[in-house]
């Protein structure tokens, strides 16, 4: 029984507490046994919530009183170390802020604890939640559950890898350029970026560069990432770009009144990409032909003109190297993890160079405009290559060696443009490692993403894979 209570999704463990056949205190008692069991190895889980039993013995009694119970009622969840949680250490990957207890909840954990869901744990980063690896100074390097000398990515990773694990069974990452879609990429789960604004990121750190940043749920199931974006979208007053109100669509069940339109591309426009990577994002495309869809390869000519992963890069250093400099003024050195020491070192982007880069990304923006004039939906991949060894500064791809940034090749242009992406596992490396794809919309439209990702859960050929720990 406990194995099931594991690996069911939150939308399960939810409709179990309701109707009184499981307990609060059972799902987070073991929850917490797993984590014990597990996370030793895995090292994704930095601060367990003290008062968790205490809150599932209250959601106990108030199942047990015929109280009126939220959506997620009694079921536990975690969040990355960026985002605060009242009395619970959030602590940000650095020395710097060893020991740091806020005094209220992030928007994104207060709307999770108001639907029901039980602050379980927080989850490991790279210092200031910016890397493509969970590794710091204070609490270490996280690994992946599917092989422990691989990542599980960054900077979600210790998120990524506890849900994968069956420490947890949703959470909440933060995403800068690739850090929800590329870890659950990297760890078979499922990880969901919205439309820039659409989830208030107030009480999460770093904020600049404000434009690129997103807060979105990770899960193991599409309808529990669909039930936590519902809960979590929508304006909060405080975060400007969080504007958005009214009901949100997840469009899980929902009947298209006209076959929906995909577009396929692996390349060009992402860099070089691993053959296994090219073959999944082609059976998937034929899953949504299957399914009704009409679906066809494309090319974006925008993503061709421009990189948009070096756009990123020229774009945001300008605006998030102040907050380095702020965070790490008068810190003796050995309080600096290598990623601090990068960031304060990077030459600044020219004023030229910095409009070039704002012209390249509202191309980007226009040439996906474009696109979607005409289609749907994009599917891509997520990732160039399956999970790599930790420590990479360089990947090789197909005989081509590139900078491992490039794995964000293909993630970075929805955060330039600010449109969503959904990633979901759909195949396997000859290793043995979880290969996903990446479903994208047009801005606002994540009902389309969620709608096409069930159909692809539906005839995942790797449903119900969990790594053996």
């Amino acid at each position: 029984m406990t194995s099931d209570i594991l690996f069911s999704d939150a939308t399960t463990l939810a409709q179990l507490i309701r109707s009184r056949e499981l307990s609060p205190v059972e799902v987070v008692q073991a929850h917490l046994d797993r984590i014990a069991a597990v996370d030793p190895k895995v090292n994704a889980i930095v601060t367990v919530a003290a008062g968790a039993l205490d809150a599932a013995k209250a959601a106990e009694a108030a199942v047990m009183k015929g109280e009126e119970l939220g959506p997620l009622h009694g079921v536990p969840f975690t969040a990355k170390d960026s985002i605060d949680t009242a009395g619970v250490a959030t602590q940000r990957g650095s020395p710097i802020f060893k020991g740091r207890v806020p005094d209220t909840d992030a928007v994104s954990v207060a709307r999770l604890k108001a639907a029901g869901g039980i602050l379980l744990a927080k989850t490991n980063l790279p210092e200031f939640s910016y890397s493509i690896e969970s590794d710091n100074l204070l609490t270490g390097r996280s690994n992946n559950p599917w092989n422990l000398d691989r990542t599980p990515g960054g900077s979600s990773g210790g998120e990524s890898a506890a849900i994968a694990a069956g420490m947890s069974p949703l959470g909440l990452g933060t995403d800068l350029a690739i850090s929800v879609r590329g870890p659950a990429a990297q760890t078979g789960i499922i990880g969901l970026k919205a439309t820039h604004g659409r989830v208030p990121m107030t009480g999460i750190w770093p904020r600049a560069p404000r434009r690129f940043w997103h807060v979105g749920p990770m899960a193991r199931s599409v309808r529990d990432v669909a039930l936590a974006y519902s809960l979590l979208a929508g304006a909060d007053g405080a975060d400007a770009f969080s504007s958005i109100t009214g009901p949100v669509d997840t469009g899980i069940g929902a009947a298209s009144i006209r076959p929906l339109r995909v577009g396929w591309l692996v390349e060009p426009g992402f860099g070089p990409i691993d053959a296994e990577v090219a073959a999944t994002v082609q059976a998937a495309a034929e899953a949504l032909k299957g399914s009704g869809c009409v679906v066809e390869p494309v090319r974006i000519p925008a993503l061709e003109r421009d990189f948009a992963l070096d756009v990123f890069m020229r774009l945001h250093i300008m605006e998030m190297k102040p907050a380095f400099v702020e965070a790490t003024a008068g810190q003796p050195a050995e309080n600096l993890f290598h990623i601090a020491r990068g960031m304060l070192a990077a030459p600044e982007t020219s004023m030229s160079d910095f409009i070039e880069a704002e012209q390249a990304a509202e191309r980007l923006k226009d040439g996906f405009a474009d696109y979607f004039s005409r289609y749907d939906a994009l599917l891509c991949p997520v990732l160039p290559l399956p999970a790599h060894g930790h420590g990479a500064t360089e990947v090789t791809i197909n005989g081509q060696t590139v900078s491992a940034l490039n794995v964000m090749a293909a993630t970075s242009p929805l955060n330039v443009t600010g449109l969503p992406g959904l990633s979901l596992r759909f195949g396997t490396s000859r290793d043995g490692l979880p290969i996903s794809v990446q479903l994208v919309s047009s801005w606002m439209a994540e009902s389309t993403i969620l709608h096409l990702a069930s159909l692809l859960e539906g005839v995942s050929p790797v449903r119900g894979l969990h790594p053996n720990l």
